[in-house]
């Protein structure tokens, strides 16, 4: 089949990337919004061909939108005119927003996903190879789209070595918002609690693993975060609320000098790498 990707980076170059390698199309289109994109999009070879929103309409069996959540609905009424046998997709970390404004006359076409792996980067130059093979993508409510449409996404996923998931859009929101929302809000708040603390020669003379790892993801797309803060406000809010209280619980713990509960508060937290 032939493709459109809108959005050509991270996700949309990985996966542009993806349906190249497993020959999944015959053609890969690509829309940008500016020139220099359109360099860079070529000069890397994700796509075959950087072309307009009318062409891939015209053109293309898929259409995917791997752009920022907001933009996602935004683009939707450039879509309502897409033919029958043409499939939609977004890649977006919300569901349940984007499916409430998909279009009644394009909702069978249109199957919402979200590919469960990531990076702090963007950009062309951050896509990857291999970056989906074995991880989960979450596809949302694809009681509502044609068979047609869900197969072959279903299809498409499982040929480029994804674990489906099926699942309602608000209980995804629940489990986004826990699992990479609200780490992102602390690794951003850690990231900004540390710059407000040390100097920047401490940080690189000092910085070791944990803290580290605890604020690569702040090095992500502050736009990209906020839309999706924004899209997720509720669950988020909650989430937050619930960290405040274990940051109280231990803050109180460590001022009464209570180690020994401290220590069975750690030992619990130690439980999730069984999980893991």
């Amino acid at each position: 089949m032939t493709v459109g990707i809108i959005g050509l980076g991270l996700m949309g170059g990985s996966l542009a990337k993806a349906v190249k390698k497993y020959n999944i199309a015959n053609k890969v289109y690509g829309y940008v919004r500016n020139d220099e994109q359109k360099k860079e999009v070529l000069d890397l070879s994700l796509v075959d061909e950087v072309v307009d929103i009318d062409t891939l309409k015209k053109e293309c069996d898929l259409i995917v939108l791997a752009v920022a959540v907001d933009t996602i609905i935004d683009l939707m009424p450039q879509l309502l005119d897409i033919k029958e046998t043409t499939t939609i997709i977004d890649l977006g970390s919300t569901k349940e927003i984007i499916i409430n404004n998909i279009p009644s006359n394009i909702r069978k076409n249109f199957v919402a996903l979200h590919p469960m792996v990531g990076t702090e980067k963007n950009g062309p130059k951050a896509a990857i190879d291999n970056f989906y093979e074995g991880h989960i993508v979450v596809l949302c409510n694809i009681e509502d789209n044609d068979e047609f449409h869900s197969n072959r996404i279903l299809n498409l996923f499982q040929d480029i070595g994804m674990k489906i998931v099926k699942m309602n859009a608000k209980e995804h929101d629940i489990h986004s918002c826990y699992m990479s929302h609200l780490p992102h809000v602390i690794s951003y708040s850690l990231a900004n609690t540390v710059m407000g603390h040390e100097d920047p020669k401490s940080i690189i003379a000092l910085a070791a693993g944990g803290f580290r790892d605890m604020s690569r993801v702040a090095k992500s797309s502050p736009r990209m975060w906020t839309d999706i803060f924004k899209q997720n406000r509720e669950n988020l809010l909650e989430s937050i609320d619930l960290f405040e209280a274990h940051m109280k619980s231990v803050r109180d713990m460590v001022e009464n000098e209570n180690y020994d509960e401290l220590e069975k508060w750690m030992v619990k937290a130690n439980t999730l790498h069984e999980i893991l």
